[in-house]
């Protein structure tokens, strides 16, 4: 069946404003000023009412350099994986950001919303340039892709496995979602505090039934066509959960070692899942398997929400939005009776 790109009520994690707090108490940076009660996240339909720059008095419209600090202490680019490519791709440190917007994917749908909208900055998810190329030629889709940010006088910027590893990152966030507590990185971070790593394990409030708790990821999750699939007996106990937004099956041997009852996360192929299956003659851990993009979207409120408070904090003021375009690739899906 076709799906329509629908998206949940914004879940910003209550305590996305610790994420700085964490990090100035490791004295890894620190703000100026004192915080804000909060920054709202308006969606993009024409009628919501926008914040407008540079009404708060003593705040001003920052530049691009300024938000890249700000950045840089909320997801340092020395959390990323040494094979990712993170940080600014189209921009001039010098020019002004009032408008800033964060999507998932730097699709060609994304880039003409953020025009469309009016944002100088485009912070995404995922990288435009993971690979190296030869050319941005207008003649490809990444091409075309760098022409319209410069000519719309839009920059890019990429928080990818930093914004995994980080305090209040991706795994955070579907751990808040999920109401984990005595949550640990699955993988801790070669060069980060404690509390940072790919991944996440922590344990529900009491014990649930399988089916039960991919309900409840399902129904937070935007709508996708491939919905939630799962493997495990619907109605087993689980307790314990891994948790990894985006693509997760590099992980199951340290989702072994931390004897999870359950890994929640996306992208599961076959040979990986099977083999994650077999290797205990009780089944687990049982497995939640979520579109990548949808997996991911979670975060972004609770990034924009961060970042809109660190850039207070440092006397700035900006409007910041989530997407609304669901980059998802896929359309619709055949199932049996379907």
């Amino acid at each position: 069946m076709s799906m329509e790109p629908t998206f949940p009520k914004p879940h910003v994690v209550p305590d996305a404003e610790d994420a700085d707090a964490g990090r100035e108490d490791a004295e890894r940076q620190e703000s100026p000023g004192e915080s804000t009660e909060g920054v709202e996240i308006a969606d993009t339909e024409p009628d919501t009412e926008l914040l407008e720059p540079g009404t708060a008095e003593g705040l001003e419209t920052p530049v691009l350099a300024d938000v890249l600090l700000a950045v840089e202490e909320l997801w340092p680019e020395s959390l990323a994986e040494d094979w990712d490519r993170v940080g600014l791709v189209v921009g001039r440190p010098e020019a002004e950001v009032d408008r800033i917007m964060f999507a998932v994917d730097p699709t060609l749908e994304v880039i003409d919303e953020a025009l469309e909208w009016g944002a100088q900055l485009l912070i995404t998810h995922h990288p435009l340039l993971l690979k190296g190329v030869n050319s941005v030629a207008a003649t490809s889709g990444k091409g075309r892709a760098i022409h319209r940010l410069i000519e719309g006088g839009c920059a890019l910027l990429t928080v990818h496995t930093n914004g995994d590893s980080a305090v209040g990152g991706v795994s955070d966030v579907l751990a808040d979602v999920l109401g984990l507590s005595e949550v640990q990185p699955l993988m801790p971070a070669a060069h980060g505090l404690v509390e940072e790593g790919i991944g996440r394990v922590g344990l529900l409030p009491g014990a649930e039934k399988l089916g039960d708790l991919a309900g409840r990821v399902f129904l937070t999750l935007p709508a996708v066509a491939g919905g939630v699939r799962v493997a495990g007996d619907r109605d087993a106990l689980v307790r314990k959960v891994a948790v990894c937004g985006g693509s997760g099956d590099s992980l199951f041997d340290a989702v072994r070692s931390s004897d999870a009852d359950v890994f929640v996360t996306a992208d599961l192929r076959h040979h990986p899942a099977s083999e994650a299956r077999e290797a205990r003659v009780d089944g687990k851990p049982y497995l939640i398997d979520l579109s990548h993009f949808a997996s991911e979207w979670l975060w972004l409120p609770a990034a924009a929400k961060a970042l809109g408070n660190v850039l207070a904090d440092q006397g700035f003021e900006a409007e910041l939005v989530v997407s609304q375009t669901n980059t998802d690739p896929w359309d619709f899906i055949l199932t049996p009776g379907n």
